[in-house]
């Protein structure tokens, strides 16, 4: 049985006054997006955590970016396996249908999933440990990156580590799947780790030559 309910009125509130103003006067904007489809430049992969507001750090306008969002903005590898894959199925259509020609990871600070990873390596989270966490299933994915910088990661006070490692690691998988190594040798699509230090406002760009962040 399928249990839905009417909005939260603050949201309405909220939508309506949107309609009556936003809207009113970006109408013709609007109604041009939706006739002529979106042409986003960039595809951009970034975490749930709501703190993180991509649009609002680089000024975006509608339709400047297709966005993904997943826990701790991590991309998978390459598995052509038959099964229901969502960020592959978004990586897949804006390299391939979308024609993106920048790939954007960006990380942050102080995040969940990262934090919870580092838990259950520290066997303090048997919840996430379970083989029923869909988080901690999903959270495996970062453990090539652990076992890089473990010892480097001595503590919350060293998390940031670990978070701009899931950036890499995303880097890294996203090489693995052949359209999207197709296009970055081709030189039509490039790929970016950015790690954003939400109490600075501070960005952090990802070297690969040297592999370290510096601030864009």
């Amino acid at each position: 049985m399928t249990v839905a309910h009417p909005l939260p009125g603050y949201l309405v509130s909220r939508y309506h006054g949107w309609k009556a103003t936003g809207y009113a006067k970006n109408k013709a904007w609007y109604r041009r997006l939706a006739s002529e489809g979106q042409h986003p430049r960039a595809m951009i992969i970034s975490c749930c955590d709501s703190r993180v507001h991509v649009t609002s750090i680089f000024g975006a306008d509608h339709g400047e970016f297709f966005i993904h969002r997943n826990i701790a903005n991590l991309v998978p590898p390459y598995e052509p396996d038959g099964e229901p894959h969502g960020t592959s199925a978004a990586v897949e259509y804006a390299v391939t249908a979308l024609k993106v020609a920048h790939v954007i990871v960006i990380g942050h600070s102080s995040c969940g999933g990262v934090r919870g990873f580092y838990d259950m390596t520290m066997g303090n989270a048997p919840e996430l440990s379970a083989e029923t966490s869909f988080v901690g299933r999903w959270m495996d994915l970062l453990r090539p990156g652990y076992d890089r910088v473990k010892e480097a990661v001595c503590g919350y006070e060293c998390i940031d580590t670990l978070e701009k490692e899931a950036v890499v690691v995303s880097l890294e998988n996203l090489m693995t799947f052949p359209f999207v190594k197709e296009a970055v040798e081709a030189e039509e699509l490039t790929l970016h780790g950015l790690w954003h230090d939400i109490g600075e406002g501070d960005i952090l760009g990802f070297d690969p030559e040297e592999r370290s962040f510096k601030k864009v």
